[in-house]
């Protein structure tokens, strides 16, 4: 018996060393990987990681969090969102902004009384489409939030991404019924301009005179936290000083209305709009279109504290993948979305064990609700029930390229006021989603590391970690 396992141990020992030898020094790597075949081999209690001290490393290598600005349907701003989620309110209604008749959703979650003239030139907003004013109206309430300067000598070194998934369907409706009902000659000459992927990031920059470097992530609903994780990237890589990153989507149209009904993707229960949206319950039945968007201001830790500035949170970790699966259904097993979230906790050099709330991509979908279930358990392993996890949607909808963002404010807004929002509508909890959702109602934690989901059509998985400072 000595004999076998000594084989086991020599064989085990190889292949762990052949998989990471690159992640830390030899000498290291051999220690910890001896001290863990004892304990694996030997059959004894593992013990838990301790959190590595980071707080000593370069601060121009940490990325945090200095401003915030929302456009959701809770409102306009960072103080009207929070006050939705804290309180567990739902902010779907019935469908105004395109006509639902003879479709089987008729309810989403839509931005009321927004004023694109408050937030730029009222003739300039005209040319744009919705999406591209949500995201220039985000993004001055971030930098306003975040207390940036912007002057000559900033402009060239302060950079926007942005994420944007079905570029402008209401302009590409639009365009087509002029098409045909008057000609191609009639079309509007700013639909190609307003409906480009792009246009939201460059109408940023250009509304607010940012010279830095600026793009665009199209990765559908994984878009406004991949923006978020490359644009911290960016700053890392020396491509900018600050960062503007976020999300933004107007999707809401019959165009949308008609592509994700035949998918059977969007919800039918119209009786009850406040209740359509139920992730992890048995009778979720499809999520609930939305709208809005979500930005973030992005510097290094040493600029942030060189000016003062108030830090909302460190952005710790960020980790993707591609499930490589299918167009439009998650990989049922969700590993690739466990991949993911382990390539977080590996970039944020934490376990699982360690982070405090996950707020969940949970769309309210049969399918995806489960394989995200099944990726968290992957990843956090024997932790997956104890861990608190709880789904936004549940009370503003499906943002789509927009979600990741607002989301991303969400759980930074959980972390700074140790509360975490609920998963409202859990009335009936599906066995395959048997974790801790967070049903119903708010709930007081004290937490010092979150987490923030997404995941898109095509497969990609984007993971988000933050943590508390000070």
């Amino acid at each position: 018996m000595t004999h076998v396992i000594g084989k086991r141990r020599a064989r085990l020992r190889q292949q762990l060393l052949a998989l990471i030898r690159d992640v830390v020094s030899q000498e290291e790597l051999e220690a910890q990987i001896d001290h863990l075949l004892a304990e694996v081999l030997e059959d004894a209690p593992l013990a838990l990681p301790e959190r590595l001290a980071i707080d000593d490393e370069d601060e121009d290598q940490r990325i945090v969090v200095t401003g915030m600005g929302l456009v959701t349907p809770f409102g306009i701003g960072i103080e009207p969102f929070w006050e939705g989620l804290a309180a567990g309110r739902s902010a779907v209604g019935p469908m105004t902004l395109a006509d639902p008749t003879n479709y089987p959703c008729q309810v989403a979650a839509e931005v009321k009384g927004f004023e694109p003239r408050e937030y730029m030139d009222f003739k300039e907003a005209r040319r744009m489409s919705r999406s591209c004013q949500f995201a220039v109206a985000a993004a001055r309430m971030a930098v306003q939030d975040a207390n940036l300067t912007l002057d000559d000598g900033s402009r060239d070194h302060i950079g926007v991404l942005i994420g944007c998934g079905t570029t402008s369907m209401p302009d590409s409706e639009q365009a087509m019924r002029t098409l045909i009902e008057k000609g191609g000659m009639k079309v509007s000459p700013f639909f190609i301009p307003a409906s480009l992927p792009n246009m939201p990031a460059c109408q940023v920059a250009i509304q607010l005179g940012l010279r830095g470097y600026t793009s665009a992530v199209c990765t559908a609903c994984a878009a406004g936290a991949q923006a978020i994780g490359e644009a911290a990237a960016a700053i890392q890589r020396g491509e900018a000083e600050v960062m503007l990153a976020g999300g933004t989507e107007a999707p809401i149209s019959q165009l949308s209305l008609a592509g994700f009904s035949v998918m059977r993707a969007l919800t039918g229960r119209n009786d009850e709009p406040q209740r359509a949206s139920r992730p992890f319950d048995v009778e979720r039945d499809g999520f609930v279109p939305a709208e809005g968007a979500g930005v973030l201001v992005l510097e290094r830790l040493s600029s942030a504290r060189r000016r003062g500035a108030r830090i909302y949170a460190e952005l710790l970790g960020y980790g993707s993948s591609c499930d490589a699966y299918h167009v439009t259904a998650p990989d049922p097993s969700g590993a690739g979305a466990a991949r993911a979230i382990r390539r977080a906790l590996a970039h944020a050099r934490i376990g699982p064990q360690q982070v405090d709330y996950i707020n969940a991509h949970a769309t309210s979908t049969p399918a995806g609700d489960v394989a995200e279930t099944n990726a968290i358990k992957q990843a956090f392993g024997e932790y997956a029930t104890s861990v608190p996890i709880s789904a936004s949607k549940s009370m503003f909808g499906h943002l789509t390229s927009a979600a990741g963002a607002v989301e991303a404010a969400a759980t930074i807004l959980a972390l700074r006021n140790n509360l975490i929002p609920p998963t409202i509508n859990l009335e009936q909890p599906d066995p395959e989603c048997d974790l801790d959702y967070v049903p119903n109602q708010a709930r007081p934690a004290e937490l010092q590391v979150v987490m923030s989901n997404s995941f898109g059509f095509g497969g990609v998985n984007a993971v988000l970690i933050f943590r508390k400072m000070g």
